[in-house]
């Protein structure tokens, strides 16, 4: 039996007739870059997230990108971030010219909410609380340490959709949420795109000038130097149909996942837990294994699709060699990333499917 780390066709198909009919809506519209779709998307997500205003951009990274440019990075201000993080997260800092300070994850893969204290310097300017695999930061930390030390809070969201944190989505609890809709995110479009949120109406009036060419109003008119990160209509509209399926998606997928946790039994293998007070999305399902290599290769003879999220840290990128960082710097998450790997993971995954792997995660 072959089955893939990922299908994004089985999602697509579960709902294939809606997704065909708005596709033709939006063709026949004749309107494609900022128009009705785009609107009422930012309506209906911004209500979901429990947050007053929601602006679309093209990508999650120009989110990230466009939050620290709104809330005032620039060189020389520091911003804290989890080391054990996908290298994005990063980008959207030093693309301000901001510098990343790194601290290492905790036993649920996300920020040590417990060593953020101790890297904040008089430069540091905001806390970046990465929610990462599907499950919350510790929120309450974050937000008293932000609020002691006058610091912005922004959130990365992009694999998340759906996640509480105390009765409260992630995405509404900092100042900003940043959102990924890329294909393979629970709520992810059928190309790329990427959203913020936030409750400040000054922030969201500015993430809609940035992502329009620095132009208030839809031509001609540039009052700053702004990017072109605009959420098109098609994608919007696509979004629209799977927004009103999330929480049915996140459902089948926690229930894909409570097999796993429940009947994978094997000594090498180590699901990751969630933290008390979140709900997990699974936007992956991660296991931590003593022989990862071993077992993603015996897994792959027998076509079991897995991948690693993330093997390289951001701190040991060529990209970030001139912040100085070697190898031995962060131990927890340079052990993290020889360890984890990740399950077949997808909705529309079969029971035959999921016997058949944890048949043989047990028999490794």
């Amino acid at each position: 039996m072959k089955i893939a780390a990922n299908d994004l066709k089985r999602q697509h198909d579960l709902y294939a007739k809606e997704y065909d009919d708005k596709a033709v809506e939006v063709l026949n519209s004749g309107w494609y870059v900022l128009g009705n779709e785009v609107k009422k998307f930012e309506e209906e997500f911004a209500g979901y997230i429990g947050s007053e205003y929601c602006v679309g951009c093209a990508s999650g990274l120009d989110a990230l990108q466009i939050a620290f440019r709104v809330i005032g990075i620039r060189e020389g201000d520091e911003v804290i971030v989890c080391a054990h993080s996908y290298i994005a997260c990063v980008m959207g800092i030093t693309m301000n010219r901001g510098t990343p300070v790194f601290v290492e994850p905790d036993r649920y893969d996300n920020i040590d909410a417990s060593k953020i204290e101790e890297k904040i310097t008089d430069y540091t300017k905001a806390i970046l609380a990465v929610h990462l695999y599907g499950q919350s930061c510790d929120m309450d930390a974050i937000m008293d340490i932000a609020r002691k030390h006058s610091l912005k809070v922004v959130e990365d969201c992009a694999q998340a959709h759906g996640t509480m944190w105390k009765g409260k989505k992630i995405g509404s609890i900092g100042d900003i949420g940043c959102w990924s809709f890329y294909p393979t995110k629970n709520l992810g479009a059928f190309g790329d795109g990427g959203a913020l949120t936030t409750d400040n109406k000054t922030y969201a009036e500015e993430f809609r000038v940035i992502r329009n060419y620095g132009s208030k109003k839809l031509h001609y008119e540039n009052d700053i130097i702004g990017m072109n990160s605009r959420l098109d209509e098609l994608q919007a509209g696509l979004l629209r149909v799977k927004l009103n399926h999330l929480d049915d998606l996140n459902a089948e997928r926690n229930r894909i996942a409570e097999r796993y946790l429940n009947e994978v039994d094997n000594p090498h293998i180590r699901p990751l837990m969630t933290r008390p007070g979140s709900n997990n999305v699974y936007h992956q399902f991660v296991i931590h294994s003593d022989r990862r290599d071993e077992l993603m290769a015996y897994l792959k003879e027998n076509e079991i699709g897995t991948i690693i999220h993330y093997p390289i840290p951001p701190h040991l990128q060529v990209a970030y060699a001139y912040l100085g960082h070697k190898k031995g710097d962060f131990p927890v998450t340079e052990k993290y990333a020889d360890e984890v790997l990740s399950l077949p993971m997808y909705n529309g995954m079969s029971e035959e499917e999921q016997d058949y792997v944890i048949a043989k995660l047990n028999a490794f």
